[in-house]
């Protein structure tokens, strides 16, 4: 736990790096080994996943392939600071739209409440600690919906994310596993 005076520096300081990482490491191929690490023991049939940005590991194989396999897929829909993700219904073809920050999302659609949710990041630990983009919004959400049920929190990245330790406050959310090209790890 870092002290809360310097607590958005050092943040600022870790996301800057990371997105500088994740700039060298970007690799089109990796997208296809996450269908292959894939855990067969994460068989929710609701899962939340995300529409990369940026330099983020290539997502779409992966949702397209557990759509095939009768999985129900919500990507998330950005309402108002300071509020919880929700996770409107996937599928292809679907009419799409940007939110505030350029993230697409389902126009239309019911919104689904997912059991497993896939979180993008900028970086991560051993422990499961994650380092996001500084809106709170998986944090806030991952805090909702365990308040609720058991959900599992899996972070999506590069394996070359990982780092050795990261800035958290209280609020911060720890992951449940982490799947990368190079396999899946529960923490």
């Amino acid at each position: 736990m870092i002290g809360s005076e310097n607590a958005a520096y050092t943040k600022w300081v870790a996301r800057n790096r990371a997105r500088q990482q994740r700039k060298l490491i970007s690799n089109e191929k990796a997208a296809n080994h996450l269908i292959e690490n894939f855990p067969r023991g994460l068989s929710q049939r609701n899962v939340a996943g995300f529409a990369p940005i940026g330099g983020e590991i290539n997502l779409w194989p992966l949702l397209h392939h557990l759509r095939a396999a009768d999985h129900i897929i919500g990507l998330p829909v950005a309402g108002a600071k300071h509020t919880p993700l929700t996770f409107r219904r996937w599928s292809e073809g679907c009419e799409m739209a940007c939110d505030q920050y350029g993230i697409e999302y389902p126009r239309d659609g019911e919104i689904i409440v997912p059991k497993l949710i896939l979180v993008p990041l900028l970086a991560f630990t051993a422990k499961g600690d994650r380092l996001g983009y500084g809106g709170g919004y998986y944090d806030r959400t991952l805090a909702s919906l365990r308040r609720q049920d058991d959900i599992f929190a899996c972070g999506v990245a590069y394996a070359a994310q990982e780092v050795a330790s990261l800035p958290t406050d209280d609020h911060d959310e720890r992951l449940d596993g982490i799947l990368t090209e190079d396999g899946f790890r529960r923490f």
